[in-house]
């Protein structure tokens, strides 16, 4: 019987995470499991009034991730996930306390939960980092067509590719294979995902870092 995997697929928006999960979670026969979407209740709150509604909006994300993350790790087969709850803390939240939506005494209760929580659940098998200029970004963001996401300004998606870098330069609680998606495409060049999930499966038996330049 084949072991068990759960990997996560992590990235800034439009670096291509749903369309990796859909390709890979078809290529190696696993379960995939999308991102929720428009399901936090805090949301259209939160856009009227972000400093007011920012940690509600955060922590009702960070609950809804962590049972995810449970019940993935419980499941009983291979799971490829589509962004992690470790996104939601190191980039999101971290964000938007940067920014000030989230006061310091605030950050400091939520960062102290996500951090024992996270310990408690354990990491998964592999993260597959998604890397991509803000260009690489813009583009695909456009090429996907939600309205929603055409203003996003290139400036925003900086902030996240910065927090998102720094994440991964500080995480070590299990192997990360790195995908420069300035040089990949798997939805235009079918050999792509052949080679990614070939270095998915060369990362999770190696147990060790690896940057995937094609």
């Amino acid at each position: 019987m084949e072991k068990k995997q759960y990997i996560v697929v992590a990235g800034n928006i439009g670096a291509g995470k749903s369309t990796l999960v859909e390709l890979l979670s078809r290529k190696l026969n696993w379960k995939a499991y999308y991102e929720p979407v428009g399901e936090n209740p805090y949301l259209k709150d939160f856009y009227a009034d972000m400093s007011a509604w920012a940690y509600h909006s955060q922590m009702f994300f960070l609950a809804d991730r962590l049972e995810m993350h449970r019940r993935l790790q419980h499941y009983s087969g291979s799971v490829v996930q589509d962004r992690s709850v470790y996104e939601d803390a190191n980039i999101f939240a971290r964000n938007l306390a940067r920014q000030g939506y989230i006061d310091d005494r605030d950050f400091h209760t939520y960062w102290k939960f996500y951090e024992l929580i996270v310990e408690l659940l354990g990491a998964p098998d592999l993260i597959v980092y998604l890397e991509a200029s803000v260009p690489t970004l813009k583009k695909r963001i456009a090429l996907r067509g939600r309205e929603f996401e055409k203003e996003i300004p290139a400036s925003y998606l900086e902030q996240l590719n910065e927090l998102y870098d720094e994440w991964i330069r500080n995480w070590s609680y299990c192997p990360v294979l790195s995908l420069d998606m300035n040089r990949i495409d798997v939805r235009s060049n079918p050999s792509d995902i052949d080679r990614v999930s070939e270095r998915v499966i060369r990362a999770l038996s190696s147990g060790q870092e690896e940057l995937f330049l094609p």
